[in-house]
């Protein structure tokens, strides 16, 4: 159909290179996501709010889907889009609806696992280094958007639920993400899997340190406010995205001339 999306199409690249920038970046939009997700919906009308977030990151993925290759700008701003509505829907499940941190992190690990095993069954890799058609790039997203909800849900599971708070249950994400960076560097584990285990685990790691930083002395955090510690993050984001842009653009210049 003429204008319709065709999710054969192929693309440039849309995903950016992995190297420490791309993980410290990842983190920190984990973290600010959490902030800022939390910040609003205690500001504002959480509806109103959740709503927003949620054409936020339609907006953000439409222009996202819409370049033919990877521009650091856009991929940033989807990730950091995801992070904000990724915490609402993972938190809204559990205040709205009443629905435990176990639970919903059961919930979401099964949907993440069935994104997984269709995407591998239609495009026979779950590679990000093989985003190039409309379709994978969607399967990508669809997980990418999984594994915040997961990420979220198993975090305030540990931190909240099980008590052990903000800073220790960072710890205890920082050692789990560990184990596929040794399996992969050591042991020669599979360097797909092993990407996307640590993936999952960058958002509990991000969220813990946000909300121990931002939430009140009474829960245990050090109650610097969401408000601050999200914008001091996106402030970072930001930074880290000029460096991306810049060095992008510098690595095109060398191989154009």
């Amino acid at each position: 159909m003429p204008g319709a999306m065709r999710l054969d199409r192929k693309l440039s690249s849309k995903v950016p290179e992995i190297t420490l920038a791309f993980w410290v970046t990842k983190v920190l939009t984990t973290a600010m996501g959490e902030s800022i997700s939390d910040y609003a919906v205690h500001r504002f009308d959480p509806v109103v709010a959740v709503a927003f977030g949620f054409v936020a990151f339609l907006i953000a993925l439409a222009w996202q889907l819409a370049l033919p290759r990877y521009q650091a700008v856009a991929y940033w701003l989807a990730v950091s889009m995801v992070a904000v509505f990724g915490t609402m829907a993972a938190d809204v499940t559990h205040v709205k609806f009443h629905v435990a941190y176990a639970v919903s992190t059961v919930a979401f690990a099964i949907i993440l696992a069935v994104v997984f095993i269709v995407w591998q069954s239609v495009e026979r890799t779950l590679s990000i280094h093989s985003i190039t058609t409309t379709r994978r790039e969607l399967f990508y997203w669809a997980t990418v958007l999984t594994t915040f909800a997961l990420g979220t849900a198993a975090g305030d599971e540990l931190a909240i639920a099980l008590k052990l708070g903000f800073f220790k249950a960072g710890i205890v994400f920082i050692g789990i993400i560990c184990v596929p960076l040794l399996g992969w560097r050591l042991l020669r584990w599979n360097a797909i899997a092993s990407f996307w285990m640590a993936y999952i685990v960058t958002r509990p790691i991000g969220a813990s340190y946000a909300d121990w930083f931002g939430k009140p002395v009474s829960v245990r955090g050090l109650g610097l406010g969401d408000g601050i510690v999200g914008g001091t993050l996106a402030a970072l984001v930001v930074a880290f995205v000029v460096y991306f842009v810049i060095t992008d653009r510098a690595r095109t210049e060398r191989v154009t001339f």
